[in-house]
């Protein structure tokens, strides 16, 4: 099961779990509960469509000659959305619930709901593809049951906190996952890397410096603790491990990671400086 997918799809599955009992909590407090079925059925069509745009993406990717300029451009793209959304999250998700219950106030026809929920739904499904597409012209079998594991882990956790009533401090819950997926990140921009430099040497372009090898453990293929080994791959996914790298694999994947956590401890009030600020702020008050 690759650890990747199943981490992204639990994120993203409960946050569209979230969206989806916010919608039905509200409809359900003034009164318009007879409407909870068009919710239903705009959730129903945006996960339809999210595996029909996953299933495109593999056919375009099995007739492709040049897979590893796919796969580079693939991986820089999940970066790019995943990025946006931990940032996204963190300084705006305090306030998800008021705007989605403001847009559904103003949904009060059938089709109007159902093309919202599709919509904010969908957005997390698309977010969803866009994520796994470099995990599944990896490894389409883990995958996919990373992706089972993480859908099933995500309702599991969304029933017991709306449905049996569990505490869950969720903002708590999305920064660790958020520093968690920020390492994920950094391995996909590592891997998109790399597959772009196979693909400029096999095209003939120099690279020079951004091309030669950075290190090399010296750890065989078939040993555990190799980057496709049954440990290895795990930490590969998790921190963008790997037995060797390139210059310009090392410069884009740790200064992704450099930057990208120190955007997110900034957002949510966790670095040091702002600490202090804060501090400082309560004493005076």
């Amino acid at each position: 099961m690759s650890v990747g997918a199943f981490l992204i799809t639990f994120r993203e599955a409960l946050e569209a779990a979230i969206i989806v009992a916010i919608i039905i909590a509200y409809l359900r407090r003034t009164n318009r509960a007879n409407q909870i079925k068009d919710v239903w059925i705009g959730t129903a069509l945006s996960v339809g469509f999210s595996l029909l745009l996953g299933i495109g993406i593999l056919k375009f990717y099995g007739g492709l000659v040049e897979k590893e300029l796919f796969e580079g451009i693939a991986s820089y793209l999940a970066v790019i959305v995943l990025t946006s959304m931990i940032y996204w999250m963190a300084t705006k998700g305090k306030d998800i619930r008021a705007e989605i219950e403001s847009k559904v106030s103003k949904s009060i026809a059938p089709l109007a709901l159902i093309g919202f929920t599709f919509i904010v739904v969908f957005r997390e499904g698309l977010e969803t593809v866009l994520f796994l597409t470099p995990f599944m012209t990896q490894n389409l079998t883990g995958t996919l049951l990373g992706l089972a594991a993480g859908l099933t882990g995500a309702l599991v956790l969304a029933y017991l906190i709306y449905g049996v009533g569990m505490r869950i401090d969720l903002r708590r819950f999305f920064y660790f996952s958020s520093i968690l997926l920020v390492f994920v990140a950094a391995g996909l921009a590592g891997y998109g890397t790399h597959e772009l430099i196979e693909w400029a040497e096999e095209e003939g372009y120099s690279l020079g410096v951004f091309s030669a090898q950075a290190y090399d453990l010296g750890i065989p293929s078939d040993s555990i603790w190799h980057h496709k080994g049954a440990i290895g791959s795990v930490f590969a996914v998790l921190f963008g491990y790997s037995v060797s790298m390139e210059w310009g694999r090392v410069l884009v994947q740790f200064g992704y990671l450099i930057t990208a956590l120190y955007l997110v401890l900034r957002a949510y009030g966790k670095g040091p400086a702002l600490n202090r600020e804060k501090k400082a702020a309560e004493s005076a008050a």
